[in-house]
Parts: C-alpha cells; sequence; structure tokens
C-alpha cells in the first residue's frame, strides 16, 4: 500500500494506493500537510511508501520526518522513466510532465498519446505510439489569463471562473469570460485537431485542476481524469519495483 503525493502550483493532492485500486483521494492546504499525512497513515497503517512529484521548491523535510514509518521516495530527473526522452533540454522538462507522460505510455501502451494538464499552466506532452516523448507546449492556465487582464490593464476587473457560457459577451465581464473561457477551449482544440492530422491510433488524455469545466467544452473526444497525475505516480512505483 502506497501514498502518493502531488505539490503543484496552487494545491497539494494526496491519494492511497493498493496495487492499481485508489482507495481514497485528498486535497491538503500548504501548512497542513504533515497532518494530514499523519491522519492518512494512522487510517491506513499498512502504507509503506511515500511517493512525491513536486514542481515547487517545498522543504523535503516535510516528507523525510516520516522515514522512521516508510520509505520516501521523491520522483526525479534521474529516475527510470518508461519512455525514451528526445526533449533538447531534459533537465529543465518538469516533473509533474515526465510523471503524466509517463502514466499515458504505461496505461495506454501501442498509441499516441497526447497529456493535457489544464492547471495553473496548461501543458501538453506527447508520446508516440513507440513510447519516444517529443515535448509539447505551455501556456496560461485559465486561472492566470484572469489575472493576467486584471494585472496588466488599468480598468479590467480580477473575475473568478463561472459556470456560464458566453460568446458575444455583452458587458465587460461577460466579455472577459468569453475570451478566456472560449479562448482556451479553441486553443486546446486546435492542439488536439493538429495532433490527431499528424498521428493515428490516437488517445487524448485530459487532467488537472479544470478538468471538469473544459472536458464539456471540448468538441473532441478525451479521457477526462483529473487524478490522473496521482495514478500514474502509482504506476511509476509498480514500474520501478518491476524493473529495479
Amino acid at each position: 500500500m502506497i501514498l502518493t503525493i502531488d505539490v503543484g502550483n496552487t494545491r497539494i493532492k494526496g491519494a492511497v494506493f493498493e496495487q492499481d485500486i485508489a482507495l481514497e483521494y485528498y486535497v491538503f492546504s500548504n501548512i497542513e500537510i504533515q497532518k494530514n499525512i499523519e491522519i492518512i497513515l494512522k487510517k491506513y497503517p499498512n502504507i509503506t511508501h511515500l511517493i512525491v512529484a513536486s514542481v515547487r521548491n517545498i522543504e523535503k523535510k516535510v516528507f523525510l520526518d516520516f522515514e522512521n514509518k516508510l520509505k520516501v521516495w521523491f520522483i526525479s530527473h534521474d529516475d527510470l522513466f518508461p519512455f525514451t526522452n528526445e526533449y533538447s533540454t531534459p533537465k529543465t522538462l518538469g516533473i509533474d510532465r515526465m510523471v503524466l507522460a509517463a502514466g499515458a505510455t504505461l496505461l495506454y501502451p501501442k498509441q499516441n498519446r497526447l497529456v493535457i494538464d489544464a492547471g495553473t499552466c496548461v501543458t501538453y506532452d506527447f508520446v508516440d505510439q513507440n513510447d519516444v516523448y517529443h515535448g509539447g507546449a505551455i501556456s496560461p492556465g485559465l486561472r492566470l489569463r484572469y489575472e493576467s487582464l486584471h494585472h496588466y490593464t488599468e480598468k479590467l476587473p480580477l473575475l473568478t471562473l463561472e459556470n456560464s457560457n458566453y460568446f458575444i459577451g455583452k458587458s465587460t465581464a461577460e466579455s472577459i469570460h468569453s475570451g478566456v473561457v472560449n479562448g482556451l477551449v479553441y486553443e486546446i482544440n486546435g492542439f488536439v485537431d493538429e495532433y490527431r492530422a499528424q498521428y493515428a491510433n490516437f488517445i487524448i488524455i485530459l487532467t488537472g485542476g479544470d478538468t471538469d469545466f473544459l472536458a464539456k467544452r471540448l468538441k473532441n473526444t478525451i479521457f477526462a481524469n483529473s487524478n490522473f497525475l496521482l495514478e500514474s505516480l502509482n504506476q511509476i512505483f509498480q514500474y520501478k519495483i518491476k524493473n529495479d
């Protein structure tokens, strides 16, 4: 039994797995990580490993304090991944992107895979059917788009995402919502169309905090799974055990 932790840009998520079965998912605040881990370990005393992927410079001691109870593994660029990395600057490739690419490789073998992670940033990561990672793209996520319109203009208000479908904005607020949401939807659909035009036997995985909001607005058939990174961490752990 293992506990996986995803330290993202805006929040921390966790999950408990027994083999390939997810038993429970969690969302942590930054100041209550240790407290929440302690609660999880009390509920699941058979957890033997803590697997951590982080895109932030969080203090490792937060997790290493549990080494007397279980084994702690921080995913790094030096670990064994199930794909050939053809990124031109492999050491700058985000750990989260590598984990997602690994999960797609292991869970969807012999297919061309595009993983779209819609969080603070939107990342696109492509692994071909021969398990070669080629790279992808990075763009601002929904929250960053709202914030940039406010911070880099004098009069546009700071809005937050709302579950409405504006196309022709009839007010400044509606125009912002239309531009932000439709702009990202058109972007994602455009990327997917380009990949589909070049590659057959293709699968698209949408994940990240804005998964549910975006999934119903996209025209392309996708696998929507907001917890795909946590599940990918479990897959990497299983892969490591088999290949050690």
